[in-house]
């Protein structure tokens, strides 16, 4: 029902399906939450308390536990509102988006803070309503070690991001510009995704305002993209996106299906899938050595005298960008920073609804140096704050920072990885996700389930070392530094 609202639903439907989810989430909530859900929590605890941590019952009775706790705290009355909310206020926020006109969606936002306020309240923290929030959908996560990694992250974005405005010449994307037509880019992303391994006899894909991906188990995991004439990356680069989420909701082991363990362990672990695919894959230069002479041949006049390398560079371009689905990998945390930081204030009640839009162009400004014209690109971009949804955009820059992570360990792995990107072979790289990551769902929080995997907890040490080296390469700022005076 939420993947027909945001592709073909019809105007005259907000309605009705609203009242259908709302219905829905609150029939399932109180199944969910009875008391023999309860007794048999109980029971089973016992049964499973011998089992290894990882084996399959006791990780379902434990994530099961955890689930079911926090549900109990959340009333079934509230459970519906916030999935009316929701139905209610995505079409307006659409609405509100194409007319650039903020004032038609502050009713709406002032109704999911206020929700996302009584979730908050009524789950329990010990020091900030955030705390309740980040740890629903990052579990183990907390406000206080959020603000630590962004601070980590802005003592080395802000350097970077001013040495490469200061060799901004040194990378031209204007061939990104010249004119792509739109059907051609459609055929030729799901080609491509195809090719990286997203299986097509369980998927498809359509359009929508907002990229997404979801998943009605696994032999049906949908994506949907955006296309534009004249901006190449928008289509291609998020397909590839959505894809890395598809990948891993089609990559869930069999022995999980049909349970609560079905699913991403975190928003942040299901981001690193797509910003993996979309970044350190996607937007590598063995990856574009290998499937440039393809696009060429489907693009070849806009592409007329351009060559691998100085379109690898054009897709990887940095500078500020208004768009947070279309900034490149130094600026994006910054994006995000942003958006945890208004969140925070709204929810706290030091910035109201209202005066959204006047909070977050004053705090662009600062932090990327960009004047926003209108609100459809400035504080009504973004699909999530129609729902009740709090807590989910720092889950993005955590997605950043597990895929470096990760990444970093599958090259001790897979020593030869970049031959085989340059020959267009997946099946070692996703291989290894499979089995490292996508199998295991949602049975490990997202440290435990980075230990597994790296033998590290969540660092942005890599991350930060990654883009780095890659656009230090890119500017030539080491090059510089040695012939500055």
């Amino acid at each position: 029902l939420e993947w027909d609202q945001e592709t073909y639903m019809p105007p005259g439907g907000v309605q009705s399906r609203a009242e259908q989810m709302a219905t829905l989430s609150r029939l399932a909530h109180v199944k969910f939450t009875s008391d023999e859900v309860g007794r048999l929590l109980d029971q089973l605890e016992d049964e499973v308390a011998k089992l290894p941590f990882d084996s399959d019952e006791a990780s379902l009775v434990r994530v099961t536990r955890r689930d079911y706790d926090e549900a109990t705290k959340l009333p079934p009355d509230l459970i519906s509102e916030i999935a009316h909310a929701g139905s209610m206020a995505q079409p307006v926020w659409q609405k509100a988006r194409r007319e650039a006109n903020f004032s038609l969606f502050v009713p709406y936002l002032e109704k999911n803070v206020e929700l996302n306020r009584r979730i908050a309240d009524a789950i329990g923290y010990d020091e900030r309503p955030y705390d309740a929030l980040i740890n629903r959908s990052e579990p183990g996560m907390t406000t206080a070690q959020l603000e630590g990694i962004f601070a980590e992250l802005k003592r080395a974005i802000v350097p970077l991001a001013a040495d490469i405005a200061r060799h901004a010449d040194a990378v031209d994307d204007r061939v990104l510009y010249r004119g792509f037509d739109p059907d051609l880019q459609l055929a030729y992303a799901l080609g491509l995704v195809k090719r990286l391994g997203y299986d097509l006899e369980r998927g498809r894909q359509d359009i929508s305002t907002h990229p997404f991906s979801t998943a009605f188990g696994p032999g049906d995991v949908r994506i949907t993209t955006r296309v534009s004439r004249d901006f190449f990356n928008e289509c291609l680069f998020g397909s590839i996106h959505e894809s890395g989420h598809a990948m891993y909701n089609q990559g869930m082991g069999q022995n999980i299906d049909r349970t609560p363990l079905w699913g991403g362990a975190s928003p942040g672990v299901h981001e690193s899938q797509s910003r993996f695919w979309e970044n350190l894959v996607g937007r590598s230069l063995p990856f574009w050595r290998h499937f440039f002479p393809s696009l060429v041949a489907t693009f070849p006049e806009p592409l007329r005298g351009v060559d691998e390398e100085a379109f690898y560079r054009a897709v990887n371009r940095s500078y500020p960008s208004l768009i947070r689905v279309e900034a490149d990998e130094v600026t994006y945390n910054m994006h995000v920073l942003l958006r945890f930081e208004l969140e925070n204030e709204m929810l706290e009640g030091t910035l109201k609804a209202k005066d959204l839009p006047e909070a977050w162009n004053s705090r662009f400004k600062s932090y990327l140096g960009l004047n926003v014209p209108n609100d459809r690109e400035g504080a009504l971009q973004d699909i999530h704050w129609s729902y009740v949804s709090f807590g989910i955009f720092p889950g993005y820059t955590i997605g950043n920072l597990i895929s470096a992570q990760l990444m970093e360990k599958i090259r001790t792995e897979i020593p030869d990885l970049e031959a085989q990107i340059d020959k267009g072979q997946f099946a070692a790289l996703l291989g290894w996700l499979r089995k490292n990551v996508h199998r295991h769902g949602r049975k490990f929080t997202p440290n435990e389930l980075l230990e597994r995997a790296t033998g590290k907890t969540l660092s942005a040490a890599p991350w930060i070392a990654y883009v780095q080296k890659k656009f230090g390469a890119l500017y030539g700022l080491q090059e510089a530094r040695k012939a500055a005076p």
